[in-house]
């Protein structure tokens, strides 16, 4: 019968194949580099707004792995406020998306000081404010006291696809896991960010939240590994889009004795993956330096500034007069003319598909 990692003595002794990561992690450690470089020669504002899109992709697709769904514009928002980040169009948003944005901020930002139990369960307490997740009613800002399945599968024909550790362990477990976390300085902080992520999956210790908060661990190892609380890149995008293979090596490693080689390689590859995606978002950071420096002095209101930069940003569907209008909350008459003002200043321009309702673009910034 197999058994779980953790039902071998002395578990956490993990060992892996240097030769079998070393190319992979040799690349990731070269990429980051090049990527601090390119950052420090964009300027203050674009390093901001770099910032700023890649911890707002990191909280939503983080949320996004676990089946819920944010608003972006708020979540935005909620990081522009807590780091001071001169925006147009801020939106409120709701207490559950500033404790999520609290959590990572902490994490990310404050990557220098120690892990401490209290500090976790302020990250947990955080993530459930109403002491709910959905209608279930969790222990918040404490370790979980029952048996901990993940299961999957159709009603009726569900499958236990990983076992936890036993409840009355979990305090061990963690006390041992914070102890190495902050103690252990000799071990490369992004193999580190790697291993953290596995061991605390492994532990599972909250009643929910243990996915987004292993993810808060990796961010905030990374930062460490770059000595730095600025993000130009996002983990958790790159984890969902590699959702499946995520689960697979997971289910797989947890199962090993204690060799964690796939775990790694998996990690590291997909940490190279989420760097390579930096590189189209830093060209969108670019275009949208370049075209505010280009406006710098041309009239645009605040309803317009606020559209422009969700071009920018990823614009969700076909901008037509109407969607305008709804996220302004103006009439279609005022939404027309703020786009028509644009297209006399060459900076809209009708799409060429055509059809029953007009839709529009950029000109020339396209920022894709």
């Amino acid at each position: 019968m197999l058994k779980y990692i953790y039902e071998y003595k002395n578990w956490t002794d993990f060992i892996w194949q240097d030769k079998t990561i070393n190319s992979v992690f040799g690349e990731v450690r070269l990429m980051q580099g090049k990527i601090i470089g390119q950052m420090n020669a964009l300027g203050f504002s674009a390093k901001e707004e770099a910032t700023l899109t890649s911890l707002t992709l990191d909280i939503v697709k983080s949320s996004e792995i676990e089946g819920e769904l944010l608003n972006y514009e708020q979540v935005r928002s909620s990081i522009a406020r807590h780091l001071d980040i001169n925006i147009a169009g801020l939106v409120p948003s709701n207490r559950h998306i500033e404790g999520i944005v609290e959590m990572m901020l902490d994490a990310t930002q404050r990557y220098d000081l120690p892990l401490t139990e209290k500090r976790l369960f302020g990250w947990h307490a955080a993530l459930f404010p109403t002491g709910y997740s959905g209608l279930n009613k969790i222990k918040v800002g404490k370790y979980r006291t029952g048996e901990m399945q993940i299961i999957f599968g159709a009603i009726g024909k569900e499958k236990i696809h990983y076992e936890a550790v036993a409840p009355k362990l979990v305090k061990e477990e963690m006390d041992k896991f914070l102890k190495w976390f902050n103690n252990e300085k000799q071990l490369d902080p992004v193999l580190k960010a790697a291993i953290a992520h596995f061991w605390f999956i492994i532990i599972h210790p909250f009643d929910d939240g243990n996915g987004r908060i292993a993810r808060a661990i990796t961010d905030m190892l990374l930062a460490s590994a770059e000595n730095s609380g600025e993000r130009f890149y996002s983990m958790s995008s790159q984890i969902l889009i590699e959702c499946k293979r995520y689960y697979e090596v997971l289910q797989k490693t947890q199962y090993s004795s204690g060799d964690i080689t796939e775990w790694l390689e998996w990690f590291l590859s997909c940490l190279k993956n989420a760097m390579l995606a930096t590189e189209h978002t830093t060209q969108k950071i670019l275009s949208k330096a370049e075209f505010w420096k280009l406006n710098e002095h041309t009239p645009i209101n605040e309803r317009q500034r606020m559209i422009l930069n969700m071009l920018f940003d990823g614009f969700d569907g076909k901008l037509k007069t109407s969607k305008w209008a709804k996220i302004t909350k103006v009439s279609t008459d005022t939404a027309l003319r703020d786009i028509k003002d644009l297209i006399e200043k060459g900076i809209l321009q009708e799409t060429k598909e055509g059809g029953r309702s007009t839709n529009y673009e950029l000109t020339n910034f396209k920022g894709k």
